[in-house]
């Protein structure tokens, strides 16, 4: 089995969230053939308010400065990702820290003059992970690409968890997240969602915000060839195991006769 983890950077902020994270994953990795990717937005809004550098969003996206480019690759690529694979490593795992700069994993461009260096992914290349996966390493990839003329990209790291699945052919994509998954206009778990349920939750309004974000991923994904996707909060006992074990937590999202009982 093919498995990819993305993990939002609120999960990785608290040293205790992060270290049972980190045990779960060296656990599974022992197992599975496991990816992750993680963000680290928590942990750069902060650095930039500590810095007196003011953040702006347009629909969901950090309006990416080459000062606040600069932070991006020192806190997301650097604080955040050393923090995660040493976590990882401490748990007996053989965890790697990656961008979707290394070997070129992840290609992005520009996505609009107006966001600054906020890339769009237009390709991804699996070998290293093939590579590292192959040698019973653990990759840990941080939201940040480039593209073939040396440019780096602030990369939503949703859409870099979708590169990484679809380019290494993951069996499986979990998004762990702070809340326990997908939310009705009553804001009740949906346990199973079929790709024209979510979109019509979407249509309804009841999905926004980094969930909207996340439904958006899980499309995309699933259309391009990932069997299955849970959104989980990653905050739940065991939740990793709970998920390989087959147990329904979290928000279960694949083809509509997969997503019957």
């Amino acid at each position: 089995m093919k498995l990819l983890v993305k993990l939002g950077g609120t999960l990785l902020d608290t040293e205790a969230t992060r270290e049972s994270l980190a045990s779960q994953i060296a656990a599974v990795s022992r197992a599975v053939s496991i990816v992750v990717v993680h963000g680290g937005g928590r942990q750069m809004t902060r650095f930039l308010d500590e810095r007196g550098i003011e953040s702006h969003f347009v629909n969901g996206l950090r309006v990416t400065t080459p000062a606040i480019l600069d932070a991006v690759v020192a806190v997301v690529a650097g604080s955040v990702n050393c923090q995660l694979v040493a976590a990882l490593n401490r748990e007996g795992a053989r965890a790697v820290g990656l961008s979707g700069i290394d070997a070129c994993l992840v290609e992005a461009e520009q996505m609009d003059d107006s966001l600054g260096s906020v890339g769009r992914v237009v390709t991804a290349h699996p070998d290293l992970l093939h590579l590292l996966l192959g040698g019973g390493f653990l990759p840990v990839v941080a939201c940040v690409a480039g593209d073939r003329d040396g440019r780096l990209y602030n990369v939503n790291a949703d859409q870099m968890a979708v590169a990484c699945a679809t380019a290494f052919g993951a069996d499986l994509l979990v998004f762990l997240t702070d809340v326990e998954g997908v939310l009705d206009a009553g804001k009740r778990l949906v346990p199973y969602l079929t790709l024209a349920a979510s979109e019509s939750l979407i249509a309804e309004g009841a999905a926004t915000g980094g969930m909207l974000a996340k439904l958006n991923a899980a499309h995309a994904s699933l259309r391009q060839g990932v069997p299955q996707v849970r959104i989980a909060g990653g905050a739940s006992s065991r939740i990793l195991e709970r998920i390989l074990a087959g147990e329904e937590v979290g928000t279960r999202i694949a083809a509509a006769e997969v997503c019957t009982k």
